[in-house]
């Protein structure tokens, strides 16, 4: 299953970092994401993007998950010349991560 069949997710940039939260739809799946969405996999999952380091938030009162990813928009979203960098397409990548039921 992708992830975005269970979650959701928002991002936020700055600089050359990206925020990515996600979120899933019914706070069940919380553990179930917390198991299968690690830094590890993550990383694995956006090599070609993310070239930082990736650190993982759990945010067990609002069941949501908070990637921080550094070097995450090719210098920044100002200054790079890629098309669409921004932490929102990121977070869309995320979503197509596959991961077990």
């Amino acid at each position: 299953m992708k992830l975005y069949q269970i979650a959701h997710s928002r991002a936020g940039d700055k600089g050359n970092i990206s925020t990515l939260s996600l979120i899933p739809y019914d706070p069940k799946d919380y553990e179930h994401l917390c198991e299968k969405v690690t830094v590890e996999r993550v990383k694995e999952h956006l090599k070609d993007i993310v070239s930082g380091e990736i650190v993982r938030y759990e945010m067990s009162n609002i069941s949501s998950l908070l990637f921080v990813c550094q070097n995450a928009l090719l210098t920044g979203v100002t200054t790079s010349l890629a098309i669409d960098t921004h932490g929102k397409a990121l977070s869309y990548a995320l979503l197509e991560m596959q991961i077990e039921p």
